[in-house]
């Protein structure tokens, strides 16, 4: 069954840990103790070994650090 989209929505992606890393500029220990703390998205299990994070959620976080460090000049 193909995956339809409208052209504004993209299709939902996983990511990993790494690629989390990478665009965050977070490390592994700030990453797993801001969603500790709830200020970070929480990653999804995919399997007992394997974890990923939604993009777009990642995406909105940074958006939204963004929009706060704008917001408090």
């Amino acid at each position: 069954m193909a995956m339809q989209t409208s052209p504004t929505q993209l299709p939902r992606r996983f990511i990993k840990l790494p690629k989390v890393k990478d665009r965050t500029g977070l490390s592994t220990t700030e990453i797993y103790r801001r969603i500790a703390d709830g200020r970070f998205p929480s990653q999804i299990t995919l399997g007992p070994k394997s974890v990923v994070w939604d993009e777009s959620e990642i995406i909105a976080w940074m958006d939204d650090r963004i929009a706060e460090s704008r917001a408090v000049a």
